[in-house]
Formats: C-alpha cells, structure tokens, sequence
C-alpha cells in the first residue's frame, strides 16, 4: 500500500530539499523511481559523472521509496550506505536510480537502489540503504 503519492513526495522535497537536482519519476509498492540530470558541475576529470552525485541519487531513491510507503516523515534518516561503483557512468547522460526496499519494520528500511546512464542498460553503480525510522511514524510491518 502506498500511503504517499508521486505529487505529494515532490512537493515535499522541492519545499524541504529545494536544493537536491534529483527528480521522482514515480514510486510504487516498496519502489521509487528518480532521476538526476547530468552537466558540466556534476563531472570529474575523464568526463565522467562524480561519485557523489551518484551517491546523492541512490540516498535520494531509498528515500523516496521510503516515505511512499510510511507518508510523509521528515525525520527518517540514513543510517548507512553501502555503495559500489561498477562502471563509467555516460557524462552525457542523467542518472536514474532504481530503488526496490528489502525490508520495512518499524524502526529500520532497508533498500537496495541501481543506477543506470539513462538509456544504457547496464547498471553504473550499486548501493544498500538502511534508514531509521522515528517511533512515532507507525510504519506497517514488512517481511
């Protein structure tokens, strides 16, 4: 069950988080699905797209997913981020983050997200998220 939609997510990050470039393109089911453009601030040295944006993506993603499924609670926050980088990332590209949560408790989400080069198939990077959730948040309990 979804308890906060697409529109309601990015009207609370654009008013929260009016500095993060990443965009949601939708959520889902323990799911969410962003976005971040790619310019010339966002490359290293060799044309390729930085780590910490890739990084900014996939804390964004797990985020997303998060508060799609427990409504919107401005207090869950990242606890850890695993992250692996797998290849070059298309500087001429945006990153799109797919992110699938793996467990939703009452205190603890724990997610997984892939980053894409849009339109590429292979995966650029992977990353493990575990979020706190505040007590008074009531998440249901998942798996």
């Amino acid at each position: 069950m979804v308890r906060a939609s697409t529109q309601e997510i990015a009207a609370f990050v654009a008013a929260e988080f009016p500095q993060t470039p990443v965009q949601i393109l939708e959520v889902g089911p323990m799911s969410a699905r962003v976005v971040h453009e790619v310019g010339t601030a966002e490359l290293r040295p060799g044309g390729t797209v930085s780590g910490p944006v890739m990084m900014a993506t996939a804390d964004v993603a797990l985020y997303v997913a998060i508060l799609a499924q427990i409504g919107i609670v401005p207090l869950a926050v990242t606890t850890s981020l695993s992250f692996n980088f797998m290849r070059k990332p298309a500087g001429d590209r945006r990153i799109v983050g797919e992110c699938k949560l793996l467990k939703l408790g009452r205190t603890l989400a724990v997610g997984e997200v892939t980053l894409y080069s849009e339109g590429l198939p292979e995966p650029v990077a992977h990353a493990v998220g575990t979020y706190a959730i505040p007590p008074d948040a009531q998440a249901p309990r998942r798996g």
